[in-house]
């Protein structure tokens, strides 16, 4: 396994890639509500990344191994679809969920993120799965520093995540990524204590579980991409781009607009 070690001015590159990343979710905001398409969406966010930031879409015409040319510029996922959505002419409804992926390539450098939103009046149990996948991202994120294994990050977010009776799905994970989309290591978010590789300075990969109401199982519909929970229950995921400092970590994909933090994380940076 070839992990890649950032250097100083990659990892300059990459606070920029990632912060637009986060900006773009920031520019979407106002326009996630009851009425809008996702291709509306995914419109608006090709027109800003491309026009205003000067990026490129990562996800338009991505085609790893196996997979049709993936057709949109963003991954819209609603309700019980678990990642990967496809944006198309469907309109969101009061009362959705939906988590938007957004991946820019600036300067040759990837940044990678991607928050839920509620659609209008969300029900309880809806707000209680998004916030509690929101967690279960930062207490990953909270056990980042050199020297750990990957398998005490998917540990934290699986114990945390069980113990409160949801599930984690385990086909998708996290990754390394850099000039590449997908590089390694692969992230996951379940495991074992000081199991895995061991996290050195220098490393950057994402932290992005996807958390289900009810059973871990999942399915591929006949797109090629978008994959729903076989029990129909709401799935949620949050994401961040994540490098290990000296110390500990820092979180490249935030801006003015990112949510507010968990009340058990302090700082983005250690």
């Amino acid at each position: 396994m070839s992990i890649t070690i950032k250097t100083g001015a990659d990892i300059d590159a990459m606070r920029i890639a990632g912060r637009l990343a986060s900006e773009v979710l920031d520019f979407l905001t106002p326009f996630v509500k009851p009425g809008v398409t996702t291709d509306e969406l995914d419109k608006l966010c090709h027109d800003y990344m491309v026009d205003v930031q000067d990026c490129i879409p990562a996800p338009l015409n991505y085609a790893p191994g196996g997979h049709t040319p993936y057709p949109k510029s963003i991954c819209t996922s609603i309700n019980h679809q678990v990642c990967h959505g496809v944006p198309n002419d469907r309109a969101l409804k009061d009362g959705d969920i939906v988590n938007i992926d957004i991946t820019v390539i600036k300067n040759g450098w990837h940044g990678d993120t991607s928050r839920m939103f509620l659609v209008g009046n969300a029900s309880i149990a809806a707000k209680r799965l998004c916030a509690l996948t929101h967690d279960a991202m930062w207490h990953g994120i909270a056990k980042v520093k050199p020297g750990i294994r990957l398998g005490d990050i998917g540990h934290a977010i699986q114990t945390f995540t069980e113990n409160l009776g949801f599930s984690v799905v385990r086909e998708f994970c996290g990754h390394g990524i850099g000039l590449k989309f997908h590089e390694e290591p692969q992230v996951l978010h379940y495991g074992r204590p000081g199991t895995l590789e061991e996290l050195k300075t220098g490393m950057i990969f994402t932290i992005e579980p996807m958390i289900n109401a009810g059973k871990r199982d999942i399915k591929s519909l006949g797109d090629g991409w978008t994959i729903v929970t076989k029990d129909r229950s709401l799935s949620a995921q949050w994401e961040h781009t994540i490098l290990v400092t000296e110390t500990g970590y820092e979180v490249l994909t935030l801006s003015a607009g990112s949510p507010a933090l968990p009340a058990f994380i302090t700082a983005t940076k250690t």
